[in-house]
């Protein structure tokens, strides 16, 4: 079965960017501008994998983690950050916070595909 992941960035390109990269390896992908958009989404889409940016409007990365960690629904789908930040204080906030993995921009697409498989197992 094909994995599901949604793709959370404020940035049209690095949406882009991101699901071609995604769904030339076979991953379904669905997009959400930002951590509100992302959560209206995951009402009615269930995903197994979200990758979402740090810095966003409205709900931010972490602020979406939070909200994923306590929901009863989604408190177990596993979340990468992706983004541009890369201080060892906010890596210790997105782990506090929930977050999965972390994986800095730019980056290269197998980097970000080896993250994926690791994530969410061998079969994916």
């Amino acid at each position: 079965m094909t994995k599901k992941i949604m793709n959370v960035d404020d940035s049209v390109s690095m949406r882009q960017i991101v699901s071609s990269t995604l769904q030339s390896a076979g991953y379904e992908t669905v997009s959400a501008v930002d951590g509100e958009d992302a959560l209206g989404k995951l009402a009615t889409t269930a995903v197994d994998l979200i990758i979402t940016d740090l810095n966003m409007p409205r709900l931010d990365g972490i602020g979406l983690i939070k909200r994923l960690r306590a929901s009863t629904t989604h408190k177990f789908v596993p979340v990468l950050i992706l983004t541009t930040v890369s201080e060892e204080k906010m890596k210790q906030e997105g782990r506090a916070a929930g977050a999965t993995g972390w994986v800095v921009k730019p980056f290269r697409p197998e980097q970000l595909l080896a993250t994926v498989r690791k994530v969410l197992g061998p079969d994916a």
